[in-house]
Parts: C-alpha cells; structure tokens; sequence
C-alpha cells in the first residue's frame, strides 16, 4: 500500500476487535504538541534581545512586534478550523492530522529561518499564519472520530484529548527553557536552535497520532449492554452548513465566545493581578505577593485549566451539557462578584480558591462543547460544526484581553484609581457577560426536524 493510499479515509477504518481506547491517545499526541501556544510567552523575551543577546539593543524587535506572532496564530486557529472543517470530514482525520503535523513543525521551521535572517515577517508566517492552521486542523481532527468512538460517554471522550491542549504548555515550557539554556552563546539567545529541535520533536510525536488513529465501521456499536446503560442520544444529523442557518448554532456560538471572554482577558493578566491586589501597600511587606509566587499561582491556574477540561466534560455525560454550562454561568458570576471582595479583606485563599475554580470551568467549557454540538447536530459532521463554531474563540481572544487591559489603563490613567481596585469593574462586568451567557444556555432548544440532513 502507498501512502498516499495509507492516508485515505477508506483504510483508516478499524478492523474487527479493535480497542476504541487506542484513539483516545492518537488525539492526545497531536493536542499536547499544539497546546505549545499556551506556553510561547517563553520566547518573548529572548526574540527581543537576539541581537543584544543579554538586553535589548537599537534593531531588536519589540514585545508589541512579538505579540503580533500569538494573536496571528490564535486568529488563524479559528479561521483554519472553520474553512477546512468540511474537508475534515471528507477526507478523515489520518490526513488532516498529518497536515496539521506537516504545518505545525513546518512553523518551527520557517520560525527559525526568521530568527537566523532577522526577518519579523517570517515569525509572522511561521508560527502565526502555518502554525495557526496547524492549530486549527490539529484541535478538530479527533473530535469527531472521539465522538463516534464513545457515543455512550462523548464528553469525557472529547475531554481526554482537549485536556492535552491545556496541558501542552506544561511540556513545553520547560522543554523550550531548557533548550534555549542548552544551546545559549555568548552570541545566540539559543532560540533558532531551539525552534529546529522543538520542529522535529513535535513532528515526530504528532506522527504517531497520524499513525495509529482509527476510526469505526459504519453502524459500529459499543457493546450493547454498556451502550443502554450509558447512551445520550445524539441529535438528528444536520449537515454543517445547513446547522449554521439554525438559530442553535448561533446561541452556542455566544455561550462559547462569553465563557472564553471571561476567562481568556483574566488568564492574560493573572500575574499582574495577583500582584497589584496583593501588593505591599495593600496587604503589608509580610503578606505581599512576590513575582515567583505569581509565576506560581500563573502555573497553578494552567493545571486547573488542564484537568477542568477533564472533570467538567465527564460530568456532562451525567448532568447534560446545559445543566453543565448553566454551572459555568452562574458559579462562575459568583465568584467573579466575590473576586473584589477577597482582595479588599487581603483573603488570598479565597482569591487563588475562585480563579482556580474559574479557570477549571474555562478549560471545561473547551472540552464540553463538541459533546453539546453533538447533542444538538448529530455526529455527521460534528467535526466541521465544531470548527465553524471555533470562530468564537477567536472573536473572544480579541474582546477578553483588550477588555480588561484597556479598563484597567482608563481607570489607572484617566480616574486615578489604585492599581489594586482597577479590577474590581472588571470582575462585575466578566460577572455580567455570564449571566448573558447563562440566558443565552437556557433558551437552547432541539434542532426542529425542518433543519433534520435526508439522503
């Protein structure tokens, strides 16, 4: 067989016997590598000092510049996910993994060929524009096949392998600290090195995924016995392009993109948060946050993300999706409401306690969704809805941040306002965007017949 033959559709189907646990790490070995973007904040520093090597000098580039790279690659996530969804689902996930593959090291790559050649545009090509496609194509190639494997438990399915997205930061942040260390100069930050190796690393991890996914035979069934026990019907299958006309796709839309929003604009400043509310003048010298404690509450927020996307996802299987996300909302504008209090009492537990909780129902909200998508649509072309419906995330990695950094400066700069009570407006209006969210959960209906696909 050739493997252009290997990759189509037709012999990625499993043979009799075959052990549907065998996927769930297929899907992880391909989200842990491209879960390295929750950790590229590492390389900010070092790209702006490759020509000073130890401090930034004149013709370095700045951090804005930097920046640029992570919202290219988030942007370009969204927008992969939903141009190449269809195609996903017509050609399987074997060859959408290996695109995916192919681009996200491809990325490296032409990343470090821009770090040799001092060229931004490059980086800009590299890990934004190639890197971002692999993102997209890489998060939505084993859902749909993750969902048709376990229609008994389709959220704990998708949370196995969206966990893995939310953890990759937790690889390759040391990895890549490491590797800069390791191949450091007196005259290389270490960094082109360092994007070459992390290339082939993730390359060559992502390809076993490509390799060993599989997906059912058609009319496959769990053993029945475990399927009545455990089985939530799927909806009725509606094509993707038919389910972005119905009103449900555009009502899930908004409960994803207010879940993100109000967890993505905190997780961007949760190190300068922890710090301002818990400043010296605030709290007093004994009780003050210090930058390594931040760094630690940054990293204790990283795994809550992780293992919410885990535990939130396996509870729907029990509770519903709706019943799920109407947690999320309203626990979720609880705390954002208690938020400001903790931090005028000087209650750090009570702080770090709430943010964990928050961002586990942040990452739960990720994992939960493909599960709601496939309650509401039918496994047909879940994986192309749920990439369309990934342009939420991106509209909600432009309003989180933007949202409370630009707050926070007006109400710094313009009304004098102590850094350590800037946050407080925030919180009451993260508070208010879900409890929108928890109106928009709520009236969710089933998909009328109307919308129903018919051969």
């Amino acid at each position: 067989m050739s493997f252009a033959a290997f990759l189509d559709k037709s012999n990625t189907v499993a043979p009799p016997g075959f052990n549907r646990w065998l996927v769930p790490p297929a899907a992880l070995a391909i989200h842990l590598c491209i879960g390295q973007i929750y950790a590229y904040s590492v390389f900010n520093k070092p790209l702006t000092q490759l020509l000073g090597i130890s401090q930034s000098v004149p013709g370095d580039w700045s951090l804005v510049e930097i920046g640029h790279i992570f919202s290219i690659a988030l942007f370009c996530l969204g927008a992969s996910a939903a141009l190449f969804g269809k195609w996903l689902e017509r050609v399987g996930p074997r060859r959408a993994m290996l695109t995916s593959a192919l681009c996200f090291a491809g990325g490296f790559f032409v990343s470090a060929l821009g770090v040799w050649t001092h060229q931004i545009w490059l980086l800009y090509l590299g890990h934004g524009v190639l890197g971002g496609i692999g993102l997209g194509l890489g998060y939505i190639s084993p859902v749909s096949t993750l969902i048709k494997w376990f229609p008994d438990r389709p959220g704990m399915a998708t949370g196995m392998a969206i966990m893995g997205f939310g953890g990759g930061a937790m690889v390759a942040a040391p990895l890549s600290i490491a590797l800069m260390n390791s191949f450091k100069t007196a005259h290389s930050t270490g960094v082109a090195e360092t994007f070459l190796v992390m290339g082939g690393l993730y390359f060559l991890f992502m390809l076993f995924g490509v390799l060993t996914v599989r997906i059912p035979p058609k009319d496959w069934a769990p053993d029945k016995v475990i399927l009545a026990k455990n089985r939530k019907p799927a909806g009725a299958d509606v094509d993707a392009n038919t389910a972005v006309r119905t009103p449900q796709f555009y009502l899930l839309f908004a409960v994803l993109m207010l879940n993100v929003t109000a967890g993505i604009g905190v997780l961007g400043q949760a190190s300068v948060m922890i710090q301002e509310m818990f400043s010296e003048k605030v709290v007093g010298a004994a009780r003050a946050v210090s930058v390594a404690a931040a760094g630690g509450f940054v990293g204790l927020l990283s795994l809550f993300n992780m293992l919410g996307r885990f535990f939130w996802s396996s509870l729907s299987d029990k509770i519903g999706r709706k019943h799920t996300y109407s947690v999320f909302f309203l626990l979720g504008a609880a705390l954002y409401f208690v938020v400001p209090l903790t931090g005028q009492l000087g209650n750090i537990v009570g702080f770090v306690a709430a943010f964990c909780v928050i961002m586990s129902m942040y990452g739960g909200g990720f994992a939960t969704i493909p599960a709601y998508l496939r309650d509401m649509f039918g496994t047909m072309e879940v994986g192309a809805i749920h990439g369309r419906l990934l342009l939420a995330w991106s509209v909600a990695a432009l309003l989180g941040p933007q949202l409370v950094n630009n707050l926070r400066a007006y109400q710094i700069e313009s009304m004098q306002m102590p850094a350590a009570n800037a946050y407080s407006t925030t919180m009451y209006i993260m508070a208010g965007l879900l409890l929108i969210g928890f109106l928009c959960n709520i009236s969710i209906r089933p998909v009328p017949e109307k919308y129903h696909y018919h051969d």
